[in-house]
């Protein structure tokens, strides 16, 4: 698969920033009841189907893969970025990370009970969000759960500089509606959205869709 030139980017980006991305935001689900929310329910989901593995999609520095193993999930990350990995290894050494992009999973075919993006599909063009969705609904098993996190908005803000450092990222903002109709056109049936207003911290407001593989 050839790589495109905003995956390389973003590559680097966070190559750059790996550890002060994670002292920055180790802590940050402390704070965030909505998150925690959405993400128990992930978890109940999954468990309630049986269980099995769940892929924490675009995990940086594992700070949610760690949490949802904390919820019981057997769960590991995978990362574009290598730096980011190694930082997410170092801090968890008890759970597996690996180096990979969501563009191309290197898992079989309907093999994840479970699959979580937070916020992981935000520096994705939209014109690629179909393709990425199709390859989400490829590596779960039927009746698997798919959980993403998103910001709300219609635009595309470009970053030269964040958490200390130059970089060079282009940041998404999708509406929740067209987010949840690809979804549905790649095979997943929504089980729940949520939009919350934007906190001190933010611009925008956040959603979340949790969706399923049909049986």
């Amino acid at each position: 698969m050839t790589e495109t030139a905003h995956l390389r980017t973003t590559r680097a980006s966070y190559d750059t920033v790996a550890v002060d991305y994670d002292r920055l935001s180790r802590s940050e689900l402390d704070n965030m009841p909505f998150d925690r929310a959405m993400l128990g329910v992930f978890a109940e989901r999954v468990l309630g189907s049986g269980g099995g593995p769940v892929g924490d999609l675009g995990c940086g520095p594992g700070r949610v893969t760690t949490y949802l193993d904390k919820l019981g999930l057997d769960a590991f990350g995978i990362d574009l970025s290598p730096r980011m990995v190694a930082v997410a290894r170092q801090a968890y050494p008890g759970l597996r990370f690996e180096v990979g992009s969501m563009t191309g999973l290197d898992i079989a075919d309907g093999t994840l009970a479970g699959a979580l993006a937070w916020y992981s599909t935000v520096h994705t063009p939209p014109q690629e969000l179909p393709a990425l969705f199709e390859e989400f609904h490829r590596v779960l098993a039927p009746g698997g759960y798919l959980l993403l996190a998103f910001k709300v908005g219609d635009e595309c803000v470009h970053l030269d500089h964040a958490y200390g450092h130059d970089l060079s990222l282009d940041v998404y903002r999708f509406p929740p509606e067209l987010v949840s109709e690809l979804l549905g056109r790649a095979g997943f049936e929504e089980v729940a959205r949520l939009v919350r207003a934007a906190d001190e911290r933010e611009k925008t407001p956040q959603a979340y869709i949790l969706v399923r593989r049909p049986v």
